[in-house]
């Protein structure tokens, strides 16, 4: 199966930066939004990431305008993939929000393409069940930030057909990609080790262990982390993490996948991280 044209669906720093790197491989790609708005600030984040691209020289300004010109927006979400070969959800971390928009896109999308999700948590088998087509669905989690990040998650669903899984694996190596195929469970492989190591810390702070500080200190030069993990809870969003947590927690029924008290605290208070400029650590989102 060949894949020209490309479908992303949601225009968040998630969607944008799947638009960017499919776009920068050579394939023609739609991104969309529900509002116009929210998909010039997806174009507009892309553009500020080529352009720091330029001043580093790591591509001209003519294989930025290049780039830019193989990416089209739209509010429309049926003029977005009626063309694609591959749709690529990348919208709210939520079951209900996802299943809703796979019925759309199995309506709207040509019998052909593939429909994937970026979900990364959520059972690819249960979204697939929401198409007529779950032999064409299948996970497909990239990592934040996605332009720099190596990693994608190739998740199967329990119907998904061999030629779609050696399409998409295939795709992302050509994306720059490396594939990394994981069986549908709840979290994968990335998110059921790394969140359960978030809601430890976010623990040690709750029981006065440390300082929010002093744990990522330990976790950066204890254990060479790039990011503490506090740091990273709040450049994820806390909202998601919990998310993620209580979906572990609801799939495995296992103690050890319980939110931290205190994560559940911040989110009601919509200290989410550094997109709502506040949660373990306070930011200016002007810089």
């Amino acid at each position: 199966m060949e894949i020209k044209r490309i479908a992303v669906i949601g225009a968040g720093q998630m969607g944008s930066g799947i638009a960017q790197v499919a776009a920068q491989s050579g394939f023609s790609v739609s991104l969309h939004d529900v509002a116009e708005e929210q998909v010039k600030k997806g174009l507009a984040r892309i553009e500020g990431l080529l352009e720091k691209g330029v001043a580093k020289g790591k591509w001209t300004k003519e294989e930025k305008e290049a780039v830019l010109s193989r990416i089209q927006t739209t509010a429309d979400l049926q003029e977005a993939v009626k063309d694609a070969d591959l749709v690529i959800e990348a919208v709210v971390e939520n079951m209900e929000v996802k299943t809703d928009l796979f019925r759309q896109l199995d309506q709207y999308s040509p019998k052909h393409a593939i429909l994937a999700s970026n979900t990364s948590s959520l059972p690819i088998t249960e979204i697939a069940a929401a198409t007529s087509r779950p032999e064409s669905v299948i996970g497909m989690h990239f990592m934040n930030p996605v332009p720099v990040m190596k990693l994608v998650e190739v998740i199967r669903g329990l119907a998904t057909a061999d030629e779609v899984n050696e399409t998409v694996r295939n795709l992302a190596e050509t994306m720059g990609k490396v594939p990394v195929e994981v069986n549908d469970f709840p979290g994968f492989v990335s998110n059921r080790i790394l969140m359960p190591m978030i809601n430890e810390a976010i623990y040690a702070v709750y029981e006065g262990v440390a300082s929010p500080e002093d744990v990522d200190t330990v976790m950066k030069l204890g254990m060479n982390h790039p990011m503490g993990p506090l740091t990273l809870a709040d450049f994820i969003g806390l909202d998601t993490c919990l998310y993620i947590m209580e979906t572990l927690y609801e799939g495995f029924g296992d103690s050890k996948y319980r939110p931290c008290p205190l994560l559940r605290k911040y989110v009601k208070a919509g200290w989410l991280g550094k997109k709502s400029g506040r949660g373990f650590y306070q930011y200016d989102n002007e810089k």
